[in-house]
């Protein structure tokens, strides 16, 4: 089951797909959640032309929580770094008033069968920067 509040927030239940033998959540699973919520959260931007093809070149996960199966998760999207041809996003992961996780993702934006990076345009830009903590 999963909810959405706003496009960078949404709710979820563990399902048992991403709890390993002792019930925890496996570290992968939180990227993976993450991702979900980041592609909801991506939705929401400014359509532009001629827009450039985004590719994650880093992801990490501090876990300071282990999630179980069922728990209630919330993944809240939030922009940490605009740079020239990339983006930084962190995505909190909580459940009740506790933070279980923190997920970084980087982005650049590329173009052609090569990916070479190219300016992030000035539409996403100014869009980005009402998420920037």
């Amino acid at each position: 089951m999963m909810g959405i509040e706003r496009s960078d927030v949404i709710e979820m239940r563990i399902p048992p797909r991403d709890v390993d033998r002792q019930g925890q959540m496996f570290i992968a699973s939180y990227i993976s959640q993450a991702e979900t919520a980041l592609s909801n959260f991506w939705r929401a931007r400014p359509l532009v032309s001629d827009e450039p093809v985004y590719i994650a070149t880093k992801a990490s996960c501090a876990l300071h929580r282990a999630l179980r199966y069922d728990d209630l998760a919330r993944f809240s999207v939030s922009v940490n770094k605009i740079g020239g041809k990339s983006i930084g996003f962190m995505v909190l992961v909580e459940t009740g008033n506790e933070l279980a996780a923190e997920v970084e993702i980087l982005w650049l934006a590329v173009r052609g069968e090569e990916h070479d990076p190219v300016p992030l345009p000035e539409d996403t830009r100014d869009w980005l920067y009402k998420y920037l903590d």
